[in-house]
């Protein structure tokens, strides 16, 4: 490993000294020491050279977590160093994701995803940080296996899609729409799933939120038990969702078959509780109620708060 990153720092150091030179062209331009066009292209070839140069550095560090993660056995599984190291790797891959090939921003940091450019976000906690309610089995095959299927599936779409309206061919339009729609909301569902939940969840909702519960379904116990019963009513996989109405400027409860059938538009999606069977049936088998019943224990009600802080701040007309 050091040696292939000694190639890569030599790279880098080269292409530094690409563009210091260029630097120096441009003030001595400045000081009316040289012809500007020159020292302009100069400054502008090496630049481009470094973007490459850091593109570089970040492939290999990439490579090197990955390699890391496959053989070296300090990177347990469910501990705490190899979950750092998949983060690393994952906000490496994000950064890489926003690139172009010469190594410049295809998209400021914070702007739009890349066409195609959807990445699997890192748990914000260990696979067994949420036992004994949600397994550690359980938690690394969803997020690592399920979560990254609607994460691909969603690129293809997004490509294909993308290469219809380049090519004016779109024969194949209801296919990959619905390919979209399915991946798309797993993904942006499954985002969220992992938020709303963490190993100091649990408890009752409090601050302005529970102010809303309360006035929108007469307490947070009624709250619960609805969004209990709908979760383990939902036929086949789907998920239960709290969401904020802008429109009608109150909470509601939903449920979505899949991830995109039965949803209501016109509102922003606050908790979400994942009821597919790979979601619960490694630890809670056929029984869905004692998983929505262990879920609650791991609610992170902070988070939803913010979240519905952030919702009302739409205005909507109201109809």
């Amino acid at each position: 490993m050091l040696l292939e990153w000694e190639a890569v720092f030599a790279y880098a150091s080269r292409c530094a000294a690409t563009w210091r030179e260029a630097l120096h062209e441009t003030a001595a331009h400045r000081a009316g020491a040289s012809s500007g066009a020159s020292a302009r292209e100069a400054w502008a070839d090496g630049a481009e050279t470094m973007l490459g140069a850091a593109r570089a550095q970040a492939d290999a560090y990439a490579d090197q977590l990955r390699e890391l993660l496959r053989t070296s056995a300090a990177l347990t599984p469910d501990s705490a160093p190899r979950a750092a190291a998949q983060r690393m790797l994952r906000q490496t891959e994000r950064y890489l994701a926003c690139l172009s090939p010469s190594g410049a921003w295809r998209a400021a940091p914070g702007a739009a995803v890349p066409i195609g450019g959807h990445t699997l976000p890192p748990l914000r906690y260990n696979y067994n940080a949420l036992e004994p309610y949600i397994d550690a089995q359980t938690m690394r095959i969803h997020h690592d296996v399920h979560h990254q299927s609607y994460v691909d599936g969603l690129n293809k779409a997004e490509l294909a899609l993308q290469e219809a309206r380049q090519s004016g061919d779109f024969a194949l339009v209801k296919h990959w729409e619905r390919e979209l729609a399915f991946n798309g909301a797993g993904h942006y569902l499954h985002t969220l799933f992992w938020n709303v939940m963490s190993p100091k969840g649990g408890g009752e909702p409090s601050g302005p939120l529970a102010e809303q519960l309360a006035r929108d379904f007469g307490s947070a116990e009624a709250f619960r038990q609805q969004f209990s019963a709908a979760a383990e009513k939902v036929e086949g996989g789907g998920w239960a969702i709290l969401v904020w109405s802008p429109r009608s400027r109150r909470l509601e409860i939903l449920q979505a078959e899949k991830h995109q059938n039965l949803s209501q538009w016109d509102a922003v999606p606050l908790l979400a509780l994942d009821v597919w069977e790979h979601a619960y049936y490694l630890k809670h088998q056929n029984k869905r109620a004692a998983y929505i019943d262990n879920w609650w224990n791991v609610v992170n009600w902070p988070y939803v708060n913010e979240r519905y802080l952030a919702a009302r701040q739409l205005q909507w007309e109201p109809y």
